[in-house]
């Protein structure tokens, strides 16, 4: 009778997920929402903690880089960008990915890659490159920095549940820690999959269908005939101030979790002393880099709600917080019995542990709620912290189906037809590129950080 009503509530929570997924937005923080109520109202379970450190955390890092963006600063760094690759267009299977995926890392974000997907069509039209070779992997790349920024809200997720859970787990990990694997392993995934994308697909001169389509007069105007650029705006002062402040803040925060000495030593809420939390620290680092920016750049603080970093900011906490909480109500009344079922079989096998993440991953179309969904799962079953850092590249699963708006928009930007969804779906442009990069960042990853930790 215990394993039956375990089934029923792991599907009330699979169900869920599923139908918050599905309607997409702020949908799986809603039903999380309704989980909650079955498992708590229905069948009487103990209601778990919700994440409220990880989304305080997640909501400072937020606000800094929405200020950055009603600032301006974005777009000083996607015109470098630019100025990069159109510099070198005969390498823009190498620069897109290697851009894209540099950008994420800077501003935290997948969402920068919308102002370079059409850059990239552009130049790679221009030097008769067939688009889905730099498009595809460009856009993978893109979710590929996620895991390897320090302000993204999968990592510090990620940081923070380590830090909560630290007198419980052998080891926790800082951010510079944490991006001491994830960075050559995320890093070494894109460049694998832009190698493979070198030579991906028909050139375009020998494509049939391709030809057929230019062979119409108005077809031939709409794909070569369109251009997209930055390089004709300008910024002003006060978006490079912004800019500045922004890695600044950045910076700072990758020291003090570097070295503890530099955090001032506070109560612990014990009776005892301890150098301020992480948590903490990222909170007061970003809230002080965007008052700083807001006071010296002249950004208006009635435009920063409505900027693109906030709005999809809000709606990952939003996500974060219904989906972990019902996950921990759930797992957390079931932890005893999973850990006698399935305990052994991730520690003996780690890589089962990825596999998982992974999947939760697509179900859920976010790394970050997949870190906090089912990563404290994994230290409940007794995976190694180690491991759980080493395998965080599998947290990227949701290109298997090309229904991420970053995906839709590269086939959308590709007049050319070539970035596509197959007869069968499963067969589309992102597919292999997307599995290059992510076994090859859980390889290289896993073997890293059992060097280092």
């Amino acid at each position: 009778m215990d394993g039956l009503l375990l089934a029923v509530q792991f599907l009330v929570v699979l169900g869920c997920l599923l139908v918050g997924a599905h309607k997409g937005g702020m949908s799986l923080g809603l039903m999380g929402g309704v989980g909650l109520i079955i498992l708590v109202f229905g069948f009487r379970l103990t209601p778990g903690e919700p994440p409220i450190q990880v989304m305080l955390t997640i909501l400072a890092v937020i606000g800094c880089a929405a200020t950055l963006q009603t600032s301006g600063g974005l777009d000083v760094m996607m015109r470098f960008a630019e100025k990069l690759l159109r510099k070198h267009p005969q390498q823009i299977t190498l620069l897109g990915p290697l851009v894209t995926w540099f950008l994420t890392v800077l501003c935290g974000t997948g969402h920068v890659v919308y102002t370079m997907l059409p850059i990239i069509a552009d130049i790679s039209l221009k030097k008769n490159i067939r688009p889905e070779r730099p498009m595809a992997i460009s856009s993978v790349a893109a979710q590929m920095g996620i895991t390897a920024s320090p302000v993204s809200v999968a990592v510090v997720s990620l940081s923070s549940i380590l830090a909560e859970r630290a007198g419980t787990i052998d080891q926790s990990f800082s951010i510079p820690q944490i991006l001491a694997v994830s960075i050559p392993a995320s890093l070494a995934g894109v460049i694998l999959g832009a190698l493979w994308s070198l030579r991906r697909g028909k050139d375009l001169d020998k494509d049939e269908a391709f030809q057929a389509r230019i062979a119409d007069p108005v077809q031939r105007e709409f794909i070569y005939g369109g251009e997209s650029t930055l390089l004709d705006t300008k910024s002003t002062k006060h978006a490079y101030w912004a800019t500045g402040i922004f890695f600044t803040g950045i910076a700072v925060v990758v020291l003090l979790g570097a070295f503890e000495s530099l955090r001032p030593v506070v109560g612990d809420g014990e009776g005892g002393s301890a150098p301020l939390n992480m948590n903490l620290t990222i909170q007061m680092v970003m809230l002080f880099a965007g008052a700083i920016i807001l006071l010296a750049c002249k950004v208006k603080p009635t435009d920063i709600p409505d900027s693109a970093v906030f709005r999809a900011g809000m709606v990952a906490i939003f996500c974060v917080f219904g989906v972990a909480w019902m996950s921990e109500t759930f797992f957390g009344a079931h932890i005893e019995d999973l850990e006698g079922w399935l305990g052994g079989v991730v520690q003996s096998a780690p890589w089962t542990y990825a596999l998982v993440l992974f999947i939760v991953s697509k179900l859920l179309n976010s790394q970050a709620a997949a870190v906090a969904a089912f990563v404290p799962i994994g230290l409940g079953l007794g995976v190694d912290p180690v491991t759980i850092v080493g395998f965080f590249g599998a947290s990227y699963g949701y290109f298997l189906l090309p229904t991420y708006p970053s995906d839709l928009a590269a086939i959308g930007f590709d007049r050319s037809g070539t970035t596509h969804i197959g007869k069968y779906v499963i067969n589309h442009s992102f597919l292999v590129p997307g599995l290059i990069c992510v076994l090859t960042s859980c390889i290289v990853g896993f073997t890293w950080a059992h060097i280092l930790y």
